[in-house]
Parts: structure tokens; sequence; C-alpha cells
């Protein structure tokens, strides 16, 4: 029986340096590496392919995904999940390897309960907000990107004495801003996970500002829904003259950074050496406390990601 590597949801860089090691991985374990192309869409459509080491030649530098992604509304209905499960009986295939966030995983899990195709799901999503598990592949470059992105408006800023607000992705999560604060030198950092008082913030700016600072960096999460309130606030209340920096989709792309590239190895060596060794398969393998382990999707779906206390504390002194 072969196996099948598909990408689902949101892309990130690490995607391709997975499939590139799950090609290769699979060989070295004589087993027929399949791709399924454009996600659970795919997988109902038939966009199922074998795979073979010339399909991933050169592919560990990009960003993004070879196989493509989708969203699918229609792999929640039965009839559609039964056509792709018979696609996969075409090609022999009985175990699936999938990147992706909880939504997908769930995805997979009532195939699995439908039709006993075994999965282990790879936690893939620069939101870093799945349940379980301290690291997602994709995070570190989607950080790097940010970074980058900062530092050169900040040059600008400092150039016309401006503040500059970035907004980052995360969805309801704050851990790209809190990080990308922290590790861009911000001044302010607006995060769900945060409460923050302007009226201290204002105080403490203009006594800087009046005592020589050129330049304000506030990183702002797209889950507080306040870029264009803090934007008003700088120069409404601060007093100085502000651009705001939406990076939107910026963030998804870029080369995968050495670590993502390491992560997405040890992940995919994990996932397929987990579904070769358990007949009946229907997990997540996750990174928690420096190590890999297994959790039901159960699990992963018991809880809500919480930012770490220690991150935290260190930017409180980034809201007052």
């Amino acid at each position: 029986m072969g196996i099948a590597i598909m990408t689902s949801g949101g892309d990130c860089a690490g995607m391709n340096p997975a499939i590139k090691q799950f090609v290769d991985y699979c060989y070295d374990r004589g087993v027929q590496p399949y791709f399924i192309y454009d996600g659970l869409e795919g997988l109902i459509d038939d966009a199922i392919e074998p795979a073979n080491y010339t399909d991933v030649a050169g592919i560990m530098h990009e960003g993004g995904t070879m196989i493509r992604s989708s969203r699918s509304k229609r792999f929640f209905e039965y009839q559609y999940r039964k056509q792709a499960y018979e696609n996969l009986q075409k090609h022999n295939i009985d175990k699936v390897v999938i990147l992706g966030g909880d939504g997908s995983f769930r995805a997979l899990d009532q195939f699995h309960k439908d039709f006993g195709i075994n999965f282990v799901g790879i936690p893939s999503t620069i939101d870093n907000d799945i349940f379980g598990t301290d690291y997602c592949l994709g995070v570190d470059t989607a950080l790097n990107m940010i970074r980058q992105a900062t530092d050169a408006v900040r040059d600008t800023s400092a150039s016309f004495r401006r503040a500059c607000v970035i907004e980052t992705m995360g969805r309801d999560c704050g851990y790209l801003a809190l990080v990308s604060a922290i590790t861009c030198g911000a001044e302010v950092c607006i995060i769900p996970e945060l409460q923050y008082d302007l009226k201290s913030l204002g105080e403490r700016l203009k006594k800087e500002l009046a005592q020589g600072r050129k330049y304000i960096v506030c990183v702002v999460a797209e889950g507080t829904k306040n870029t264009q309130e803090i934007v008003h606030w700088l120069e409404e209340d601060v007093g100085i003259e502000t651009r705001a920096t939406i990076l939107g989709h910026i963030q998804r792309g870029g080369n995968p950074t050495v670590f993502d590239r390491l992560m997405a190895s040890e992940f995919i060596s994990y996932a397929v050496e987990y579904l070769l060794s358990h007949q009946k398969s229907s997990a997540v393998v996750v990174y928690k406390a420096c190590q890999f382990e297994f959790v039901s999707i159960d699990y992963v779906n018991s809880g809500k990601y919480q930012i770490k206390e220690e991150l935290l504390q260190l930017a409180k002194r980034l809201v007052v």
C-alpha cells in the first residue's frame, strides 16, 4: 500500500522542505510515495499522482507548497468523502500525511472514522495557534519575514521622524506580533492577549520624543482589529506623523529558514515512521518541551493555544 502527502488550508514556508523529505524518506523505507494536489479538493477530484526524486529536486529553498493547497466545504459532506476514499483505493493508498491546521485535522479524523484511512497531521501554520504544540511549521520563516520588513520600515521612519504601525497576521493569536515586537525592539505591542493603556503609553512616548526619540515602532496583531485606532492615536494624541504597513501575505512566503527546513525533516520522519508502524492511526505529531510526540485529534481540539507567560511578561513594558 502507498502513502500520500497533502497540504491543506493556508500555505507556509517549510511545506516544500517537508514534501522533499517525505519523498526521500519513503523511498528509503521502500514505500511508494504519492502527491495529492490541491488539498482536500484534490482528494475529492482525484488529483493524485505517484511521486519520485525528480519531482522534489531543488525545492528545499522554495516557499509555499509545490502540490498546492485549498480549503474545502465539500469534504464535510459524506458523499464527497466517499468519493475521496474511492480515489485512494484506486491508487492503493491507505496512509496520508497532511500538513495543515486543526480544521484540516478534524476533516481527516472524520475521514478516518468513516473509512479507516490512516493519517498523521503535521501542525503547519504561521499563526502558531494549534493547541498541544509549542511550534508549528512555517513560524520561524514568517517571523524572519516580519523582522526584515520591520527593520526596513524603521529605517525610513527614523529618516522622517515618524511612527510606523506594522500589522501582522495570526488570526486571534498574537504570537507573531509579540515575538516580532520583542525581537525588533518595538516601542509598542498590541495583541489580544495583553491589555494596553493608551494614556500611559502616550505619556511615555511623548516624554521620549521630547528627549530626542526620532521614531516609534508599533507592532499590532490583526486579531485586535485596532490598527487604524492605533494610527489615529499616534497622530492625534502622541502627535507624530504615522504610517501603517499591513504586511499581509508577504508573511507566508519567502525562503524557508534553516530551522523550518530542519523541523520539516524531523516532523516528516516521525510522521511516516508512525504510519508504517501503526495499523490504525489518527494522530498529530507535535513539538512540546523540545520533544516530538503524538497526540489525538480530540486532544488538539480540547483547548485553546496560550502564549507562554514568560513571553507575555517580556512584552508587558510595551503595553503601558
